[in-house]
């Protein structure tokens, strides 16, 4: 029988498995999976590019008409494989990511490891308004956690190669290795100890240095400094940093808005990818800027172009009109988030990372070019552009340090380090204000489904009350004597005894600590009833209520057994100490070390 390749690879890395250590061998393991997630990356950033250039080539003709064709015909596309390939199948946003490791033990399905790549190619190579990095980091996820599983990793283990697979696509698809750890570790919360930085860092690092070789620098988004950073324009960056904080919950705002009205509509996909392909054909029309990631007009920007914008647009007439073209760029802010709203919702597959830099790109440049067309003074424009999408990124996904290592990289140094600090952190503190979860995460943060920088806070989220209910409480009667409870007791390990009558309904409980001084008197046993001994519980919980409720119940009444009920009926007790039990194993089974 004839061995294939992938067969031959695997035997060789079920042998090095044996030959090394479970540290070596996880460090072997993040090379590895920066290396495929490298070139999933590159071929996915790769095939998008060549797409756009193939739209955008002036010598097909009139550019506008044809282009607007092409959103349609990617949604339309994008449908078709989701539904018939993989089966209705397919987790977009990064919150699925959260959602893996918070309740499914860091297990994405293997589906993903491809799924991601095919659709976000899909949708924005045909000029879809969304950015790559979601897809490329549920597929570093994938590569992962399923990589994880071939080998017979446990949860620590595959959470840290999770993280590495996530490391690796951002570091390969920006090039910055640094952004990459810190995405892994700010962005997905992931909590692992600094022992465990090790792989991380090589894989990211790995990831970078394969896009370093085979990408080129067109594909890649990158910029050259001209100007250094100036403490006069000090006070201009905190007008950009609060900004960037309005708009950072604009976007997210008005994205969710949109988003909603198609998912209202779920089982009408087509009539749903018809709706977002022809909103994007008229919003293209008008802004051609917004067909696909928009990285090109980011580097026009950047390079104090703005007028090329106008290219092909309807408005390609009013180019020599500085303020025109300044309402162009300004209009564009707000009018990104419908464009990746209908993406999205039209069933395309894309995140908000690309349009986060689009959209911060574009009021760096629309703030300092409107004062200094004001004459207010003279700023320097290219350095507000790459400081302004670093606002936005770290509004949007509650990410400061991500934004600001991932524009120091691509940047090529640490130049403007103190407006990205001051920028990003301003947009962070008044988005988180108006926002406490991040785009990505809010639909699980208020459903209470999602880990958060409160470690107590993810671990309670990951213990299930009806887990951790004991049934072994005998009952009582309340018609039952005194004589017929110590006669339970004697048979019982508990010192907590429910009453019940015979629809199962609680009416009380007895203690045993209460009755002791009656317990022992032999005259009373037939004279006095469990129905007179009984207390009411200070509180009871339902089976299925959150954790972090429960504990909070706990502590209010300083009970350590709380009943639980059921509809009505009796089920048995909750003890805080069970509870301990349950968070020390988890505290253990989740901390990466």
């Amino acid at each position: 029988m004839k061995i294939t390749p992938i067969e031959k690879i695997k035997s060789f890395i079920d042998w090095i498995q044996t030959k090394l250590n479970k540290k070596q061998f996880i460090i072997f393991s993040s090379i590895l999976i920066g290396l495929s997630v490298g070139l999933a990356a590159i071929v996915l950033k790769t095939f998008v590019h060549y797409i756009f250039l193939a739209a955008t080539f002036k010598e097909l003709g009139n550019f506008k008409y044809i282009f607007l064709l092409l959103p349609i015909i990617g949604l339309f596309l994008t449908v078709l494989v989701v539904k018939k390939l993989l089966q209705g199948k397919l987790d977009k946003g990064l919150s699925h990511i959260h959602y893996a490791i918070a309740k499914k033990s860091s297990s994405v399905p293997k589906e993903q490891m491809y799924a991601q790549i095919i659709t976000s190619s899909l949708t924005i190579g045909f000029g879809g308004s969304a950015g790559l990095e979601a897809p490329i980091v549920i597929t570093g996820a994938a590569f992962g956690t399923n990589y994880s599983k071939t080998y017979h990793l446990d949860y620590r283990e595959r959470t840290l190669l999770l993280a590495c697979g996530i490391a690796a696509g951002i570091g390969a698809a920006f090039n910055a290795p640094i952004a990459g750890v810190l995405f892994a570790l700010e962005v997905l919360l992931i909590d692992i100890s600094i022992s465990a930085f090790t792989p991380l860092i090589i894989s990211a690092a790995t990831g970078a240095l394969i896009s370093k070789i085979i990408l080129q620098n067109e594909i890649l988004l990158s910029f050259q400094l001209q100007q250094p950073f100036n403490y006069t324009n000090l006070p201009f960056y905190i007008l950009l940093g609060l900004l960037a904080g309005l708009i950072s919950v604009y976007h997210s705002r008005a994205f969710n808005k949109i988003e909603n009205l198609f998912y209202k509509s779920t089982n009408k996909i087509y009539l749903n990818a018809a709706i977002g392909g022809i909103g994007l054909a008229l919003l293209f029309f008008i802004f051609p800027s917004l067909f696909g990631e928009g990285y090109q007009s980011i580097k026009i920007l950047a390079l104090q172009h703005p007028e090329n914008l106008l290219d092909n647009s309807f408005f390609e007439n009013y180019k020599s009109n500085e303020w025109f073209v300044l309402a162009f760029v300004g209009v564009l802010i707000f009018v990104k988030a419908i464009a990746t709203a209908l993406t999205i919702g039209g069933g395309g597959n894309g995140g908000n990372f690309a349009p986060s830099l689009f959209v911060g790109s574009y009021l760096g440049f629309f703030l300092s070019k409107c004062i200094n067309m004001l004459h207010l003074t003279d700023l320097p424009v290219s350095n507000f552009t790459l400081v302004g999408m670093a606002g936005i990124l770290s509004g949007i996904y509650h990410a400061p340090l991500t934004a600001i290592f991932l524009i120091a990289e691509i940047t090529g140094g640490y130049t403007l380090m103190i407006p990205l600090m001051i920028v990003s952190s301003i947009s962070y503190a008044l988005s988180k204000y108006f926002e406490p979860y991040s785009m990505d995460t809010k639909k699980l943060g208020q459903s209470g489904k999602i880990f958060t920088f409160d470690r107590d806070h993810n671990i309670l989220t990951t213990i299930r009350t009806s887990n951790l209910i004991e049934t072994n409480f005998q009952k009582i009667a309340p018609e039952d004597t005194l004589g017929n409870l110590v006669d339970t007791i004697a048979k019982s390990k508990r010192n907590i005894f429910p009453v019940t009558d015979k629809e199962n309904k609680l009416l009380g409980i007895i203690i045993l600590d209460n009755i002791r001084d009656i317990m022992f008197k032999n005259e009373m046993y037939d004279k006095v009833t469990a129905k007179e001994l009984m207390t009411i519980p200070p509180a009871i919980i339902s089976p299925n209520q959150k954790m972090e409720s429960v504990m909070k119940i706990f502590d209010e009444t300083g009970a350590w057994n709380l009943p639980v009920i059921d509809n009505g009926q009796y089920i048995g007790f909750l003890s805080k100490s069970s509870v301990f039990t349950s968070y020390r194993t988890k505290l253990k089974a989740t901390t990466i070390v």
